[in-house]
């Protein structure tokens, strides 16, 4: 895990007036300060291993307690908490597929809806830590016929154009 004083705070446990103290600081910083906390939620959990995944549940119901109505920074948060615990859930569970003696080398995720005429979507190159953080984001919003896959590369082949 990423080690800064304030997921250390969290991780550690803090005192109320210390969290009063930090909810403050948030507060007053506004969306900025709201989004930096976010981003680093979000790094968190693409770097989160299998024995971290219950210490990032019991952050975000630590920060969920401290805000309450994430809506007021931004109308796209209303449900950030919820999304944010879905997206450990999924991650977990792709954590508890896939061993970790397989888990090094080369990862892609593709999105597709074969019945539409969008084109694929591929993100390759990837860590697998990467590739389920992406996966993990883009699982919930599936709409209907899309299909999310994430996939290792055994053999790679590659030429550069000149």
């Amino acid at each position: 895990m990423i080690r800064n004083e304030k997921w250390e705070l969290l991780e550690n446990g803090v005192t109320a007036d210390e969290l009063s103290q930090w909810r403050e600081t948030i507060l007053e910083g506004g969306y900025s300060a709201f989004n930096k906390l976010l981003e680093g939620f979000k790094l968190q959990l693409k770097r989160m291993q299998d024995d971290e995944i219950e210490a990032l549940f019991r952050w975000i119901e630590c920060a969920r307690r401290l805000f309450p109505e994430p809506g007021q920074f931004s109308p796209s948060w209303l449900t950030i908490w919820t999304e944010l615990r879905e997206m450990v859930v999924i991650k977990q569970q792709l954590m508890q597929t896939i061993p970790r003696a397989e888990r090094d080398g080369e990862w892609q995720l593709i999105l597709d809806n074969p019945f539409t005429i969008e084109e694929i979507v591929c993100h390759p190159g990837l860590t697998f830590d990467e590739a389920s953080y992406l996966y993990s984001y883009f699982r919930p919003g599936l709409q209907k016929n899309e299909y999310i896959r994430l996939q290792k590369i055994q053999t790679l082949v590659v030429d550069v154009g000149s």
